[in-house]
């Protein structure tokens, strides 16, 4: 501003307030005309529509009611001050009253009166602080050209519109869901709704539910979003909740044993449900009988019944409970209890029960034929069929006696029947007969089991024993018509006793039996030698 020029500012004011205080009144346009020679310069841009109106932003002599002209223009800044929001309203730095003090005017078209350093302004001082993610952003994001700074919106919508992928669907209140740390994190609380999320469910993606951003009129149920995880395709109904939970869709918390009367114990715990529902849930009803569903895993083939928990339980069906030792009159014993059910039970136990005699199963087995008799057990026992077995021989009709005892079973019986070996000693010892049949074939009439050589009686065991073949103790002098003595005394029995006796020794005790060779009186004497000779000496003669 040049000195002239203020000058005669000073000077046209002073004649102003000389006609004033003369109470003068000078014309509108004098006036104008006096106020563009007092101005202390142009007006900004935004204030260059009053250059000619100097009432509008001052009155003549009251500085103080500039601040509240420029209020009445300014009427947001005005209401910040009263409401203590906005920049105005919250920086402790700025006066109210006194507007001038920051916005300076009459510098000029150019002059920048606000003054504004975006690198230095504290946000916090404005209504919406930078937080989060915003603190990053550049200012030009959110103030756009053209409009003020206090105009920016401050609700979240109005700048992520285009980033917000629900489309609107869920309104334009994104804080209620979203923080400004992260846009991706979300903080709704979904138990202000009719489905509050627990279990799994917490941990679900928003659009695993709400597909295509729909959030209205979705159904609470659970097979309409399960629907195709629905292992059962709908055979259990749609109410999923009475078996499965939020927490795990695998864990059921369906109590089989209170709801349906059928406890769900050992290995049914473990089996999937289709296993026994094979159609639908309740549709047929299921029997609780064990044989509806295990018919085909029956080895038994029905021959037990149908009972099939009288013996076995649901923790393993190869264990069995049934107590064959109680509850029947068989007790199993040895290798009985080893063996399978059908290997006895070959018909229905309920239309037929095996006997318990040995003899009615082992019957097909008996190598003995049933010689021995079907009282299996007085020989065998149930450990071993063919081990340690036992049989008393002195019981039969052939005790072992001597030698005999020795003998093994195979030599005298060639058959597993044992009855039909013979009973007879010539029928085993027919070779070793060294009288060559000539006492007969009855050994035992002079023999006996002791030994060969030992007689006994009037078959082979009148001569012999078993102890000894070779020990006599046949008496001839007692046991048979003809004493022994003198010459007799030291025979073989072959001197007499000669030729085949098959019916059994027949012997005459004459003395011209065996001595007719030797008879030199050519029988002219008779038969009866013994009237002359004796037995010591043939020679000796005693003449009657």
């Amino acid at each position: 501003m040049s000195l002239p020029y203020i000058y005669i500012n000073w000077r046209f004011l002073l004649t102003a307030s000389l006609f004033c205080w003369l109470g003068v009144m000078l014309p509108a346009s004098a006036q104008t005309i006096v106020e563009r020679l007092v101005s202390p310069g142009p007006l900004s841009e935004a204030h260059k529509e009053f250059e000619s109106t100097c009432s509008s932003c001052h009155l003549s002599f009251d500085k103080k009611a500039q601040a509240k002209l420029c209020l009445d223009c300014h009427e947001e800044i005005a209401n910040d001050f009263q409401q203590s929001t906005g920049f105005h309203g919250k920086s402790p730095d700025i006066d109210g009253t006194v507007c001038k003090n920051c916005h300076t005017e009459h510098e000029g078209f150019s002059f920048d009166i606000i003054e504004f350093d975006q690198a230095s302004f504290d946000h916090a001082l404005t209504d919406y602080p930078l937080k989060g993610g915003h603190l990053t952003v550049d200012c030009a994001e959110c103030h756009l050209p053209g409009k003020k700074f206090s105009e920016a919106p401050l609700d979240c919508f109005s700048c992520h519109r285009e980033d917000e992928p629900h489309r609107g669907n869920l309104g334009e209140d994104c804080e209620s869901c979203h923080n400004v740390k992260d846009w991706a994190q979300v903080e709704f609380d979904h138990s202000m709704t009719e489905f509050p999320l627990l279990g799994k469910h917490q941990t679900a993606s928003c659009e695993a539910c709400h597909v295509d951003e729909v959030y209205e009129g979705l159904s609470s149920i659970c097979i309409d979003c399960h629907k195709d995880d629905d292992v059962h395709e709908g055979a259990f109904g749609n109410d999923c909740s009475t078996c499965h939970t939020p927490s795990s869709w695998s864990k059921t918390v369906f109590d089989h044993g209170q709801e349906t009367g059928f406890s769900l114990t050992g290995g049914h715990g473990k089996i999937d449900c289709s296993a026994c529902h094979i159609s639908t849930l309740f549709e047929p009803k299921l029997s609780q009988d064990c044989n509806s569903c295990h018919k085909q895993d029956d080895t038994h083939k029905g021959r037990n019944g149908t009972e099939c928990a009288d013996c076995h339980v649901t923790s393993s069906w190869a264990a069995t409970k049934f107590d064959h030792d109680k509850n029947t009159k068989f007790k199993l014993r040895g290798s009985h209890s080893a063996i399978a059910c059908e290997g006895c039970h070959l018909e229905a136990v309920t239309e037929v029960l095996p006997g318990v005699d040995c003899i009615d199963c082992h019957k097909e087995d008996d190598p003995h034929q049933g010689g021995q008799g079907e009282n299996c057990s007085v020989c065998h026992n149930e450990v071993s069929w063919v081990e340690n077995t036992r049989f008393d021989h002195d019981l039969s009709r052939f005790p072992l006696l001597g030698k005999h005892t020795d003998v093994e079973c195979g030599s005298c019986h060639q058959s597993k029947r044992f009855q039909d070996a013979p009973l007879e000693c010539v029928a085993c010892h027919l070779d070793d007969d060294s009288h060559e049949g000539a006492l007969g074939e009855q050994c035992d009439v002079c023999h006996n089991p002791n030994a060969w050589a030992l007689w006994l009686g009037e078959q082979c065991d009148v001569c012999h024993n078993p102890n000894a073949w070779a020990l006599w103790i046949f008496d001839h002098n007692t046991q048979t018509d003809f004493d022994l003595v003198g010459a007799h005394e030291g025979l073989t029995c072959a001197s007499c006793h000669k030729g085949t006796a098959k019916e059994g020794v027949s012997q005459s005790t004459d003395c011209i039996a065996c001595h007719r060779a030797d008879d030199k009186h050519r029988g002219a004497y008779g038969t009866n030698c013994e009237r002359c000779h004796n037995t010591s000496n043939f020679k000796s003669i005693k003449f009657p």
